[in-house]
């Protein structure tokens, strides 16, 4: 497979600093990418200094790396150090903000039909505790979120929080987050967007994007440890959110009866962390930041379009992505074969994909066909997407 473009990364050296490529064809970022030498010894060498002097000890001789970690995690996005809360991982960084929230009844929630299923959920629950109204955005004649649509139901009022996620799980396509946030300030409302399979595989800057909170993680395109996110609130809007529980970290116990939060957006950490893999995280995410997020960009998509390409000739393949803009995740089913079947013969093959499967969706109603999630990313090279559609042949009927 030709991607027909070189995107100026140096493949070579990327993969001699990814372990994980002498082992595997890996194709489940979008799951938990192969973190690189860097992440690992960083990673490493922390918990080995934690078992030598002591854990607290060892975040005391970390404390100056732990306070610069927030400064790349805002580079990265193009946030302030004080718009970042390290989190556990993407789901709890999501939940901050959205718990944080103060619904009363009848205020209006608007979402994507690709919603993640841990977010439907916080909506539902938000729904039955406050009286929270809950509707769907429907689809555009792309299958992405409709801006037309959006804006009608905005222009009705009452609208608390627009909440979308930026890729889907199960899906190639990219909404359209920055229009999407053009029209929520208009509208006056809460802006929470979901990045965990965007972050580390797109450009992203929170202030183009124009939302107010942002949750990701660093376990899957930003191929940092599992264990860790991160949350972004921009500082606007963070006297309007009361974190839905505090400790010593996000808050000081200033009396008897009375405390103060923290004035930044570390008024959503807890005080116990995950101290190794926060540097992780930020080692992640300067790797990324040293290999340029545009050439990374561009050759994720570009290897995504070639799968999505070459998979459309296999004979009874069927690609599910949709979107005027795909991602590196690429969706596939067969007309005989079910999906569990084929990420099993595909990992005897020492090729890494997985089932896409969404327990509830918005847009069918019922529970869809499961399908294979092949996602690549910027380390994979052509010669494994080959390696992997000639596995597939040997699979199919």
């Amino acid at each position: 497979m030709d991607i027909g473009r070189d995107t100026g990364l140096d493949l070579e050296r990327i993969r001699s600093q990814t372990p994980g490529c002498k082992d595997v064809v890996h194709l489940n970022n979008a799951g938990s990418a192969l973190p690189p030498q860097p992440v690992l010894d960083t990673v490493l060498r922390h918990l080995e200094l934690e078992a030598r002097v002591g854990g607290y000890e060892a975040a005391d001789a970390a404390a100056d790396r732990l306070a610069r970690s927030y400064d790349v995690l805002a580079r990265l996005i193009g946030a302030q150090p004080d718009e970042i809360a390290y989190v556990e991982n993407a789901t709890r960084a999501w939940d901050m903000a959205f718990y944080a929230i103060p619904f009363a009844k009848g205020d209006r929630i608007l979402t994507t039909t690709s919603e993640y299923a841990s977010n439907a959920l916080g909506f539902l629950q938000a729904a039955a505790r406050h009286g929270a109204v809950v509707e769907v955005v429907p689809d555009d004649e792309h299958g992405q979120i409709s801006l037309e649509g959006l804006a009608s139901m905005l222009d009705r009022g009452g609208v608390r929080l627009v909440a979308i996620n930026h890729i889907p799980t199960h899906d190639g396509l990219i909404n359209p987050v920055a229009e999407v946030g053009k029209l929520a300030k208009a509208a006056g409302a809460l802006y929470l967007v979901d990045a965990c399979q965007s972050i580390g595989q797109l450009i992203i800057d929170v202030n183009e994007i124009g939302c107010d909170m942002l949750s990701a993680t660093g376990r899957k395109f930003l191929r940092g440890p599992r264990g860790t996110g991160f949350l972004y609130v921009r500082r606007d809007v963070l006297d309007l959110l009361d974190p839905p529980f505090v400790d010593l970290r996000s808050a000081d116990w200033t009396g008897p009866a009375s405390y103060e939060l923290r004035p930044d957006a570390r008024r959503f950490e807890t005080w116990e962390r995950f101290v190794a893999g926060q540097l992780g995280q930020a080692a992640a995410a300067a790797y990324a930041l040293e290999l340029g997020l545009e050439a990374i960009q561009e050759r994720a998509l570009l290897l995504g379009d070639g799968l999505r390409g070459a998979l459309r000739e296999l004979p009874g393949v069927m690609v599910h992505d949709r979107g005027l803009r795909k991602s590196g995740i690429v969706t596939f089913s067969h007309e005989r074969l079910e999906a569990e079947e084929i990420v099993g013969r595909l990992a005897e093959e020492r090729i890494n994909v997985r089932v896409a499967e969404q327990t509830y969706r918005y847009d069918a109603g019922i529970r869809p066909r499961h399908r294979v999630r092949a996602s690549a990313h910027y380390y994979n090279t052509e010669g494994e997407l080959d390696e992997t559609l000639r596995a597939l042949t040997g699979i199919f009927p």
